[in-house]
């Protein structure tokens, strides 16, 4: 049942033995497991069916550390969540990413990768994938062969591609049909309560944006609004607790990470014939399975544990598809000299414009391939995606500003450790090394000397800030997600994860909601 909240009398007091705080593609998750079940379930979505830009405002907060994107385009505040608009990009985490590793503090899952393998196979199918492995050997075809890399430690890696599946036009029908869900739209959860030990969580309060208030008590209560606002409730709801819930080690909030987006080098290719359309997004269909993806290079994970890597893939991009990209700063001065030397004069701030080319060269050399005449398809980018470092000093915390609702507004602190971008150039040379080796062709590195990096953006992928760890001095949650010391709140989504893995996150957060969905259910029966 679908429930538009300005519709219920104000005051109304709701009860259900499960309330689901979050409408995305984990909230949805849970909530389609429990369909039919001797049990009431209420999902609280703070949107409606479509997005709306006042609603979408809750999501505002101040950024400070490296730069971020505004916290209103990451994420999707209307039934579906984020998947509303996820480009679709799947690959469940690999054995190492479930491991305590050498060379990535505060790393290790309370449990193996094969404890996830049944649930990976059911999310799969919930994010509308083929079950096929991911594989090489299932994907490519004569026409989209693998980059010959045999003898080496680079390995192609295959992702898949989700249509995508939008959670909320795919399964709403479904949730809105099931007799024991209720779907409140349009409600904004304000607190937790609890009892008088700030143990047990018994009510949630919510409101419209008019301020029309209604509470829901339940059994079992779980977070599923996504890292940031997953943190901020949790800090929000300190009336027992002074510091928040689950925040008696000031965890909560902290370890934010994302997936590191950098363009580190310019592969020119000795063979530009060979056909690369594996690496390219594309559409398989072999008798056995179909689907799309596309190919990635990665290392073996043996020579991630013997080099102490971050798990990463490197995407392979056409450099000639980059002519709309927005020029450098370097790139912008490298113009202004070149233009005022055709005049014959040199331009006015040359020293500046001097000192802008010089400090971006990578810039000035990405440009100036892009004019070199010949095949373009001699030179391809390498785009690595590779994991953040958990690092405390990443994290959310609480301001002083407030939002329509009169809740404090997040401020996030995105922080990089210094091995973050020691661990990119140590990729990038390693690559390097083995496509020179196998005599694919050279490398132009593309980092810089003096800032670190060239390029380096986040993904969207925010993970972390209420990880996942057996011990509460150390994480947030327990290894069936449960808030440590609170008897029955859990949290799920990619906020639980101790490490973000060379992947990327839905596939593996749906594959963890149903592991929580099976667990609810057990406690319930």
């Amino acid at each position: 049942m679908l429930i538009d909240s300005h519709t219920l009398p104000a005051g109304t007091a709701l009860d259900a033995q499960v309330c689901i705080i979050g409408g995305g593609a984990a909230g949805i998750t849970l909530a389609r497991e429990f369909i039919g079940q001797p049990f009431r379930v209420i999902l609280l979505e703070s949107g409606g069916l479509a997005a709306d830009t006042k609603t979408q405002k809750l999501y505002e907060g101040r950024t400070v550390g490296r730069p971020y994107y505004p916290l209103t385009i990451c994420r999707l505040r209307y039934f579906g969540g984020t998947t509303n608009h996820w480009a679709g990009e799947c690959r469940p985490l690999r054995e190492i990413d479930f491991e305590s590793r050498a060379g990535m503090p505060h790393s290790g899952w309370p449990f193996t990768r094969e404890s996830l393998e049944s649930f990976y196979q059911r999310a799969a199918s919930i994010c509308q994938l083929s079950p096929a492995p991911y594989d090489v050997a299932t994907w490519a075809t004569e026409q989209t062969p693998p980059i010959p890399i045999v003898k080496s430690q680079l390995r192609t890696s295959i992702m898949q591609f989700s249509p995508p599946t939008r959670f909320g036009e795919v399964y709403g029908d479904e949730l809105k049909a099931a007799d024991n869900i209720r779907v409140c739209l349009y409600a904004n959860a304000l607190n937790i309560e609890t009892d008088s030990q700030g143990r047990t969580a018994t009510r949630i309060t919510a409101t419209t944006l008019e301020g029309n208030t209604f509470s829901v008590s339940a059994k079992f209560f779980i977070l599923a609004t996504g890292a940031i606002e997953n943190a901020r409730l949790l800090l929000l709801s300190n009336e027992v607790q002074q510091a928040g819930l689950g925040n008696a080690h000031d965890l909560v909030g902290r370890f934010f990470m994302e997936h590191l987006e950098i363009k580190t080098a310019l592969w020119l290719r000795s063979d530009s014939q060979f056909p690369l359309g594996l690496y390219q997004q594309h559409a398989v269909e072999k008798p056995s399975h179909k689907g799309q993806v596309f190919g990635t290079l990665t290392f073996d994970p043996e020579v991630l544990r013997k080099k102490q890597l971050p798990n990463f893939r490197c995407e392979l991009h056409d450099i000639s598809a980059q002519e709309s990209v927005p020029l450098s700063t370097g790139e912008q001065s490298l113009r202004h000299i070149v233009r005022a030397a055709r005049r014959g004069h040199v331009p006015d701030a040359f020293m500046l414009h001097l000192k802008s080319v010089l400090g971006d060269f990578s810039g000035v050399a990405n440009a100036a391939l892009r004019r070199v005449p010949g095949d373009p398809q001699h030179f391809l980018t390498l785009v690595v995606i590779a994991e953040q470092t958990p690092n405390p000093e990443s994290r959310v915390t609480l301001t002083d500003l407030r939002d329509s609702l009169g809740k404090r507004r997040v401020q996030l602190a995105w922080r990089l450790a210094d091995i973050d971008y020691a661990n990119a150039g140590r990729i990038q040379k390693l690559i390097a090394q083995e496509l020179g080796r196998l005599g694919l062709g050279r490398v132009k590195s593309l980092l810089n000397a003096d800032t670190g990096l060239w390029r380096l953006n986040g993904q969207h992928h925010h993970m972390g800030t209420t990880r996942m760890h057996t011990d509460p001095k150390q994480g947030v949650v327990d290894a069936n997600c449960k808030v440590h010391g609170m008897a029955n709140l859990f949290v799920a989504g990619s906020s639980v994860f101790p490490t973000g893995g060379g992947g990327t996150p839905t596939l593996t957060l749906v594959a963890l909601a149903l592991r929580m969905a099976d667990h609810i259910k057990a406690l319930l029966q």
